[in-house]
């Protein structure tokens, strides 16, 4: 038995254990990918004015995977902390009041059981043991899947656990272009969300330090951090949600943003009505909320962390990995989705748009 069918009974044995609860690099492209046509029909993802979002499931065909998606109103709300907050850093200010237009946010943070589909190819070894016609969504998708990203150099949960927790270990670009991936697998426009957006969600129309008061105390109820996570990471939704539904915004894993992480401060220059400070380097870029194995002042609502080299300080290969990050343990994302869907423009400032461009030589998916 050669090489190509011994991986495909195998994958097909480990897609059958998949489903058994149920149904369901290179570069980063400059041609923005086609959302929005030939969506998977959600009737409650459907809205065209803020007091028509509704609480959605989206699904990712041809895996059990799905994300919970919630409505986030639209407002004004004041970024940053005040100089006289406990724990507060530099970098936290001065504080601004920014607006920011509706958009959904995934409920948790996003799981192995979604980010494997894309990372494993699961869909696709599917799609190719059951005989299954690839959609117009899953062609689209396929550019970003087969051969991207490589395969990991080890077990990227580090033994802390897969289904229903949270993914770790993968780099901002690899966030994004898994959210480009979902975006044309769904036929809805995905992508990371800004840290005005984060900050603004994570409050949820509050003020104080945490999104449930300025008592460190609480924060058990809340989140899970260095004092009760123990050895790692936890399922997502375990944790009380913040007041607009959110789970995990302090706590578990640390999460993506867009941005460049500004080590001085706010810029004065920055925009009062959805900002973004696109990244113009490759550190630091901003990760929020706080991990598991963090302390409590890096779990509130303004605290903000920069990306470092030493996050894939242990990286065996040469040159070393545009999709994983080694050191990373206590990092994450979540998505969001716009109300309105951006223009082409929007979408390559918003979605594409970042220096460095990271390359890696394509390696074709063994089959």
């Amino acid at each position: 038995m050669n090489s190509r069918v011994i991986r495909l009974c195998f994958m097909a044995n480990f897609i059958a254990v998949f489903l058994t609860a149920g149904p369901s690099g290179n570069a980063l492209s400059q041609e923005t990918p086609t959302v929005g046509n030939d969506a998977i029909a959600i009737p409650e993802a459907d809205a065209s004015k803020e007091d028509q979002m509704k609480r959605y499931i989206e699904l990712i065909e041809h895996s059990q995977a799905k994300i919970e998606m919630l409505p986030i109103p639209g407002g004004t709300f004041k970024m940053g902390s005040p100089d006289g907050q406990a724990d507060r850093k530099a970098d936290e200010g001065p504080v601004r009041e920014i607006k920011i237009d509706p958009f959904w946010m995934a409920k948790c943070e996003i799981t192995w059981d979604a980010y494997d589909v894309w990372m494993s190819d699961l869909d696709v070894f599917y799609r190719e043991v059951n005989k299954i016609q690839a959609t117009k969504r899953d062609q689209l998708a396929d550019e970003f899947q087969k051969s991207q990203p490589t395969k990991p150099y080890t077990d990227m949960t580090f033994g802390m656990g897969k289904h229903g927790y949270p993914a770790i270990c993968m780099t901002q670009h690899a966030a994004r272009t898994f959210c480009k991936w979902l975006s044309r697998k769904t036929g809805r426009y995905y992508r990371l969300p800004t840290e005005a957006e984060w900050e603004y969600a994570c409050r949820a129309g509050t003020t104080e330090a945490y999104s449930f008061g300025s008592d460190p105390s609480e924060l058990e109820n809340y989140a899970w951090f260095v004092d009760n996570a123990g050895e790692g990471y936890h399922k997502v939704g375990l944790k009380k949600p913040n007041p607009w539904g959110l789970h995990d915004m302090h706590g578990n894993v640390a999460e993506w943003v867009l941005d460049q992480h500004t080590p001085e401060g706010y810029p004065k220059d920055l925009p009062g009505v959805n900002p973004l400070l696109v990244p113009k380097t490759l550190y630091p870029r901003v990760v929020r909320g706080g991990g598991w194995n963090q302390e409590p002042a890096a779990l509130r609502s303004s605290a903000r962390e920069g990306s470092t080299e030493d996050w894939i300080a242990q990286d065996p290969q040469s040159p070393v990995s545009i999709w994983y990050l080694t050191d990373a343990l206590h990092v994450g994302f979540r998505i969001v989705r716009p109300l309105n869907e951006p223009t082409e423009e929007e979408k390559n400032k918003f979605w594409e748009y970042s220096e460095p461009i990271q390359k890696e030589r394509p390696v074709p998916l063994e089959r």
